[in-house]
C-alpha cells in the first residue's frame, strides 16, 4: 500500500534539510543503533542460521528497485507454465539473522518500521543486515522465503508453495531501465513477462473492485534559494511489479486463513466523511467527480503526469489511514478479513527488511505450507503485534505529516502576505472558524483560521492570504482574504 513519496535534494546545511534534521531530533528519531545491536547484527551477518536444504541458486532471479536502493527485500523470476505462468518471488529471510528476544529483535520491536524522510531514511535493521547480508543483492547467495505461485492464462492463482531456500539474484534493475527495455521490445524472459503478468493481475484487480494508487513522487528542488515542486509519475513497470507483491500478500492471507492462525492487513470501507472531504479536494483541484462515478473508477481515470491529478492522488492516501493488523488463532476468524483497497484478504509479508510484521507473517505461512505448528516465538509475540504495528504507524504518520508541513513551508516561505485562490475542504466541527484550505496553485493544503465568530464555507471557493510559512516552525497558515 502506498505512502506519500517526497524527495529533497541539496546540501545538508540548506534551510530545508536543516529543518528536517531538527525534526528528527525533536521526534527522537536516530539512524544510529546501540552498540549491542550493532555487534549482534555484525555477528549474524557472518553466521546466519543454517540455510535451507532447498537450493534455488540456479534460478536467475532479478530485483527491481529505485537505483540507489540497497535494502532489497524481493527478487523475482517469471516463466511460462503450460498455458499459464509461474511466479517465483523470493523474500529476504530476516529470521535467519534475528534471534528471538535478542538485542536485534528488541530493537526491531522498538522501531517497528523503516522511517522515510524526504532527505534520508531511518532503517528498521542495521546496515550490515538491511544493506548487506540479508539484502538480496546481485551475485550473492542469500537465504530467502521462496514463494512459487502458479497462475492460469488469465492470471488467476492455481497453486501456491512457500519454503525456505537459498537464492542468488543475477541482476539489480531499476524501474526506468525495465520500462525502456520492455517498451523497446528488447527485454527477454523473465523480464518480458512482467508486463504480461502485471496487466493480467491489474485486470483482475478491476474485476474484484480493488484499486492501486499510482502515487507520484514529489521532488523539492532548490533554485536560487527558493524551492520548486515537481512530480515524478510512476511508470507502468512500477504497477506491474507492485502487482506481484499484492499477489503474494493475497496468497499469504489465504494460506493463513486456511491454517487458522495468522496476521492480516485489514482496512474497512472508508467512512462517508473521509470520502466527502476527498470530494471537496477534487473540486478544489478542478477534477470532475460525478456522483455516479465510484472512487475506484475516478482514480483509474487520473493521469499522474498532470500536476493537479498528481496532487489529488497524494491526498487519496488519506483513505488508507484506517488500515490495521488483525490477529486470529485456532480457526476463530476475525470479523473483518479483507482490505477494502485490495478487495480481498491480504497480508504484509514482502518487506521484512523494512516492516516488523512481515517477518512474523512469513513464519506463519511457512508453518502453514508445511502443515506444522507456528513456532513458539511467533505465537508468543503475535497478540501484541497489532498494537506494536499501530504504534509504529502513528510514528510514521507523524513523520509524514511533519515533513509535508516543512516542505510546504519551504515552498511558500517567500510568499507570506500573498493571496491565493483555494477551496475549503475541511472545517472543524467544534470550531467552525478553523479548517483546511486546498490551494489551486501551488497544489498545497494548509490550515486556515477565520476571525472569532466566523464560519468557514465548507466546499466553497475562498481567497486565502498566507500568514505564516516557516520551515523551522514546520507550519503553513492562512486566513480568509
Amino acid at each position: 500500500m502506498p505512502r506519500r513519496h517526497i524527495r529533497v535534494t541539496g546540501a545538508p546545511e540548506a534551510p530545508l534539510r536543516a529543518a528536517l534534521a531538527t525534526l528528527r531530533t525533536e521526534l527522537g528519531v536516530s539512524g544510529g543503533f546501540p552498540p549491542e545491536v550493532l555487534a549482534e547484527a555484525e555477528q549474524a551477518a557472518k553466521a546466519p542460521a543454517p540455510p535451507s536444504s532447498y537450493d534455488a541458486t540456479d534460478i536467475p532471479f532479478l530485483t527491481i528497485d529505485p537505483p540507489a536502493s540497497t535494502d532489497l527485500d524481493q527478487a523475482l523470476h517469471l516463466s511460462r507454465q503450460g498455458t499459464g505462468y509461474r511466479v517465483r518471488y523470493a523474500i529476504a529471510d530476516v529470521a535467519a539473522f534475528v534471534v528471538p528476544s535478542g538485542a536485534l529483535d528488541r530493537e526491531a520491536h522498538r522501531r517497528v518500521t523503516t522511517l522515510y524522510f524526504p532527505d534520508e531514511r531511518v532503517p528498521l535493521h542495521p546496515e550490515p543486515l538491511s544493506e548487506g547480508a540479508a539484502s538480496l543483492l546481485p551475485d550473492q547467495d542469500r537465504p530467502a522465503v521462496l514463494w512459487t505461485i502458479d497462475l492460469d492464462g488469465d492470471g488467476r492463482t492455481l497453486a501456491v508453495d512457500v519454503r525456505r531456500a537459498l537464492v542468488r539474484s543475477r541482476a539489480k534493475l531499476d524501474y526506468a531501465g525495465v520500462q525502456r527495455r520492455i517498451d523497446a521490445g528488447t527485454a527477454e524472459e523473465p523480464l518480458a513477462l512482467l508486463k504480461e503478468v502485471g496487466e493480467l493481475r491489474e485486470r483482475l484487480e478491476v474485476e474484484r473492485g480493488g484499486i492501486s494508487l499510482r502515487v507520484p513522487e514529489q521532488e523539492i528542488v532548490e533554485h536560487d534559494h527558493t524551492y520548486e515542486l515537481a512530480y515524478r509519475a510512476p511508470l507502468p513497470a512500477d504497477g506491474w511489479n507492485a502487482q506481484l507483491s499484492l499477489l503474494t500478500g493475497m496468497a499469504a492471507a489465504d494460506l493463513m486463513l486456511a491454517h487458522g492462525t495468522g496476521i492480516l492487513r485489514t482496512l474497512p470501507a472508508a467512512p462517508d466523511g473521509a470520502v466527502g472531504r476527498l470530494r471537496h479536494t477534487a473540486h478544489a483541484l478542478h477534477i470532475v467527480w460525478p456522483h455516479h462515478v465510484s472512487y475506484a473508477e475516478l482514480v483509474r481515470s487520473l493521469d499522474p503526469h498532470r500536476p493537479h491529478h498528481a496532487a489529488f492522488l497524494q491526498e487519496c492516501t488519506t483513505l488508507l489511514r484506517g488500515a490495521g493488523y488483525t490477529v486470529f488463532r485456532e480457526g476463530v476468524l476475525p470479523g473483518i478479513t479483507t482490505h477494502s483497497a485490495v478487495a480481498a484478504p491480504y497480508a504484509h509479508c514482502t518487506a521484512p527488511l523494512r516492516r516488523l510484521a512481515d517477518r512474523y507473517a512469513s513464519e506463519i505461512c511457512l508453518a502453514a505450507a508445511a502443515g506444522e505448528a507456528v513456532p513458539d516465538w511467533v505465537s508468543a509475540a503475535l497478540d501484541a503485534l497489532p498494537a506494536r504495528m499501530a504504534e509504529g504507524a502513528r510514528r510514521a504518520g507523524t513523520v509524514e505529516r511533519e515533513c509535508v508541513d516543512i516542505v510546504e513551508a519551504a515552498l511558500l516561505r517567500d510568499r507570506v502576505g500573498e493571496v491565493f485562490d483555494g477551496w475549503v475542504v475541511e472545517v472543524d466541527e467544534r470550531r467552525p472558524a478553523v479548517g483546511t484550505v486546498q490551494l489551486e496553485s501551488p497544489a498545497i493544503i494548509g490550515r486556515i483560521e477565520a476571525g472569532h465568530g466566523e464560519r468557514l464555507p465548507l466546499g466553497e471557493r475562498l481567497r486565502a492570504r498566507l500568514t505564516q510559512a516557516d520551515p523551522g516552525a514546520a507550519k503553513v497558515r492562512f486566513e480568509p482574504a
